[in-house]
């Protein structure tokens, strides 16, 4: 569960249900009844995307597992759809889970990352290697 804000006991919306509820903007790359997929405003590779579950219930992948899986197989379906559009197919789709981890919004997401040659590299990182 989400760690209750400081106001009065009460949880706060994630930035994630913020932009759900396009109270804060981010760019939209795919939106269906369940799921959103914005682009990462910090990207840390080529492709850095993450799949979203407008539902603000679960706050990591294991909670999620538990209590829909489901929408956690929708989930990594979405993300498969839209890596093969975004980096061919090949990608990475990470899920952090606890702040140790790197989790630092208590809303479950996936991060799709991809975008790099087959040694790992960018393409301007790779250009005069073979």
């Amino acid at each position: 569960m989400r760690a209750p804000s400081t106001i009065e006991g009460m949880t706060e919306p994630s930035i994630f249900e913020r932009i759900v509820a396009r109270e804060i903007p981010a760019s939209i790359i795919l939106e269906n009844e369940r799921i959103l997929v914005i682009e990462d405003i910090a990207p840390r590779a080529p492709v850095h995307l993450l799949v979203i579950p407008k539902t603000g219930e679960y706050a990591n992948v294991v909670e999620l597992a538990a209590g829909d899986p489901d929408l956690l197989a929708e989930m990594v379906s979405v993300a498969q759809a839209v890596a093969t559009s975004t980096t061919g197919g090949d990608f990475r789709l990470i899920f952090n889970t606890g702040p140790r981890s790197g989790q630092t919004v208590f809303h479950v997401h996936g991060h799709i990352m991809g975008g790099w040659d087959a040694a790992g590299r960018t393409a301007e990182e790779s250009l005069g290697h073979e």
